[in-house]
Order: C-alpha cells, then sequence, then structure tokens
C-alpha cells in the first residue's frame, strides 16, 4: 500500500496495519514530533514514564544484539511495554515487524526512540545509481547510526577523502547518451564515486558527510549542513529548513514553519497568524533564532545560526525544490529565494 499523504498518513497506518514500514527520515521525525507535542500537554509522570520506556527498551535492544548485559531494569520492560509502548505501536497499526528508513540520514536520537518502543527500524543506504540498495542493517546485527552491511555480491572501499565508491552487479552501465558524465561517476576499474564520505567499521558503513554539500565559511570553516538541518527540523514548530552559507562570514538558514502548529506560536507572540507580515516580527525571529540554537547544541560554536527568514508555504516536488525522498534541493532554493538569502547578510548578523 501507498500512503495518500503526509497528512493522512496516521489515519493509512491505522487502516492498513502495515507489518512492513518502509520511509523517508522525515516521515519518522514528523510522528516522533507529534509524540513530543503530546507529551508536553500531559502530566510530568506521563514525561517520565516514556523516557523509561524508551531508556529499558533501548537496553532490551542491546542485550538482544550481544551489545550490552542484562540488567534488572529489564523486568520493568513488561509493564512499561503495556503503559507506554504498546500505545505507541498501535498508532502505528500494530503489526510492524520492521521499518526500514532511507533516502537520507536517520537522527540516532530518533531510531533510539523508535527502537526503545519496540519498532525495529533499520537503515539503509543506496543510490538510484546502483539499483538502489547498497547496504542495510540486518535485524539481529542493527547499529542503528550506521547504514548497515553491503548486500550479497556488492563491494566498497574508500577512496580520496574517505569516498565511499562501489562496485558490484546492481551498478549502472552509464548514463544514457552521456559518456562524460558517466566517466566521472564510474572509473576505469568500474568503483562508482557516490560522492558520500564514509568509515567502515567491523564490516558496517557509516557516512560521515557528502563531500559536495560542505559549507566553506569566508574564514575557512567547513560545515556539513545536512547534520544541521536534521538537528533543527526535529523543533516541532519547523516544518523544513536550509542553512546557508558558502562563502559568507557566517551561517543563516531559510526555514518554512509548521503551518499546523503556527497558530498556536502566533498567538504566543501576539500576532495575527494570517497576516504575513508577522514572520518579520523581530520577537519571533528572536524566538525561532533561541529554538535553533538549542537544537545545534552539539554542534560547534562556529556552526551558529544568525539569521533566519521565515515562510508558511512549504516547498514541494511540483516545485522542483525537493526530492521525491523529501531532500531539499540547494542550488533551486538558493535560486528561489535569493532576494531572501541577500538580506540576511545586507545587515549583519542579529546575534
Amino acid at each position: 500500500a501507498y500512503a495518500r499523504s503526509v497528512a493522512q498518513l496516521g489515519d493509512d497506518l491505522l487502516h492498513i496495519r502495515p507489518s512492513v514500514l518502509i520511509a523517508v527520515p522525515r516521515i519518522f521525525e514528523r510522528v516522533y514530533g507529534k509524540i513530543k507535542d503530546q507529551l508536553k500537554k500531559k502530566p510530568a509522570i506521563a514525561g517520565k514514564l516514556f523516557h523509561a520506556a524508551v531508556d529499558v527498551g533501548w537496553h532490551r535492544f542491546q542485550y538482544q544484539q550481544g551489545r550490552a548485559g542484562w540488567s534488572p531494569k529489564l523486568m520493568l520492560w513488561p509493564l512499561l511495554n503495556k503503559l507506554v509502548a504498546r500505545n505507541v505501536v498501535e498508532k502505528l497499526g500494530g503489526r510492524l515487524r520492521a521499518a526500514v528508513s532511507g533516502g537520507a540520514p536517520l537522527s540516532p536520537d530518533i531510531a533510539r526512540v523508535f527502537i526503545g518502543l519496540g519498532i525495529p527500524i533499520v537503515q539503509g543506504y543506496g543510490l538510484t545509481e546502483t539499483s538502489p540498495v547498497i547496504s542495510v542493517n540486518p535485524l539481529e546485527d542493527n547499529i542503528p547510526s550506521s547504514v548497515g552491511v553491503t548486500i550479497r555480491g556488492t563491494e566498497v572501499k574508500l577512496g580520496e577523502q574517505d569516498e565511499l565508491l562501489v562496485r558490484g552487479p546492481g551498478v549502472m552501465m552509464g548514463y544514457w547518451n552521456n559518456h562524460k558524465a558517466t566517466t566521472e561517476m564510474i572509473d576505469p576499474d568500474g568503483w562508482l564515486h557516490t560522492g558520500d564520505q564514509a568509515k567502515v567499521e567491523d564490516g558496517h558503513i557509516f557516512i560521515t558527510g557528502r563531500l559536495k554539500d560542505i559549507l566553506v565559511l569566508s574564514n575557512g570553516e567547513k560545515i556539513p549542513p545536512a547534520d544541521m538541518e536534521m538537528a533543527i527540523s526535529l523543533d516541532p514548530f519547523i516544518e523544513q529548513v536550509m542553512v546557508v552559507g558558502e562563502g559568507r562570514p557566517y551561517l543563516t538558514a531559510l526555514v518554512v514553519l509548521n503551518e499546523e502548529n503556527w497558530p498556536a506560536l502566533a498567538k504566543e507572540h501576539g500576532l495575527d497568524g494570517k497576516d504575513p507580515d508577522s514572520l518579520n516580527h523581530k520577537k519571533l525571529h528572536a524566538d525561532i533564532l533561541r529554538r535553533i540554537k538549542n537544537s545545534l547544541t552539539d554542534f560547534p560554536g562556529y556552526a551558529k545560526i544568525r539569521q533566519v527568514r521565515l515562510m508558511l508555504e512549504p516547498w514541494t516536488i511540483e516545485e522542483g525544490l525537493i526530492t521525491r525522498t523529501l531532500k531539499v534541493k540547494r542550488p533551486k532554493v538558493l535560486e528561489r529565494f535569493a532576494e531572501e538569502v541577500e538580506s540576511m547578510y545586507s545587515g549583519g548578523p542579529t546575534n
């Protein structure tokens, strides 16, 4: 079954009751965001039980994987499963044997929550040019921070700058009628150059960066924007975000606010949610910058967003601003919002 839309996914899950769910990370991020929102509205004890369930469930997972020893707290799992975990599993249809995430990096923190609640989520990796799967985590040897082990018949190795190279029967013969692009992608020995940086430990592949997506500030600092964007988008008020800063003195961000939560945020600041000028209010910008700062506490000090431009209209596939796996097309967004980007640098940073 195909979900009708992201907005209708909750109803579709209850109707279809899938045993296997294959989705991009943004779907799991949205479910996680809704869980966080609901916990905020409940008594403090509900939050404590939830975190206890995730903690015990995660230890249970590590124990089953052979990466942790037995602990007395595991005896709490039947109770925590009944009070907390089972409720979340039921909202996903109640029959999930596995959830597969691919198309973009999945936050290890989100993977930990789902796995801790008894939902076996595994991350995979691949490209259209590799048919498409290169690797996936086996259920019995699942390291959520990795993209798994190579599928049968596929070879990988690291090239210059730790670029992941792939060779095997799934690698394409070439781009149709484009010999130049083919030779740039596949070397004479048949190794396809993915453009992703990686490390390999105990057979598991860990993606560490993207060669083409690194932002280099004017002071020479190098920043991987995708990691920052993934962290920022976990905020329930932020639907989409793109970090900007290539060749610039500081980082800024284009932010699409969550349309569903926008009325509450506008009311909190005494703004008219229907007035487009509300998006330019200084106090609102300060609040969003504060939220972004809280999301980036684990990043280096120079990875700091100093200006934002806010909008409500989501970036869509039809407009060519995001891919079908919901990844932002950076050049297209920069072109579309060039004026907004320039305005974030014309007046200097706000913090």
